[in-house]
């Protein structure tokens, strides 16, 4: 698969995510080769679980692997600390983003730390973020670890 065609999947699981009324962030792992091994979407808000990033859901979606080095985490936005922590503590390899315009994570870092980083910053990912942004800035705010002022 091309990096635009695994960016496709998370990008289908960002919508799925704001159709169900939650924060339009959505993963997936793929294996090498292309494989996708599992995808999700942030459900902080459906499942009441501040811990359900769309990383993690993908994450845990993959199941159990030997090795995580050869994989390669796609995201819509950015990584939060949390799941660029997630990305270090399992050495997965790579990180490919959708953008980071509307929130820049911990990326910088784990390309400091041998993970190879693209960033694609595709239209569609900035436009999905930014209406959701100005439409809903307190639950942005809850997501994002920042205090609602």
């Amino acid at each position: 698969m091309t990096p635009l065609e695994m960016l496709e999947v998370a990008y289908e699981e960002a919508r799925k995510g704001l159709a169900e009324g939650g924060i339009p962030i959505g993963a997936a792992l793929f294996s090498a080769d292309g494989v996708l091994l599992g995808s999700g979407h942030n459900r902080r808000v459906q499942q009441g679980d501040p811990s359900l990033h769309a990383e993690t859901d993908a994450f845990r979606a993959a199941g159990r692997q030997r090795d995580y080095r050869s994989t390669i985490m796609v995201t819509t936005l950015s990584p939060c600390w949390y799941c660029s922590g997630l990305v270090r503590q399992f050495n997965i390899g790579a990180v490919l983003i959708g953008e980071s315009k509307t929130f820049t994570g911990g990326h910088d870092w784990l390309a400091e730390h041998g993970v190879d980083v693209t960033l694609l910053d595709d239209e569609r990912c900035v436009a999905m973020m930014t209406d959701f942004i100005a439409e809903n800035p307190a639950l942005w705010n809850e997501d994002i670890g920042v205090a609602d002022t």
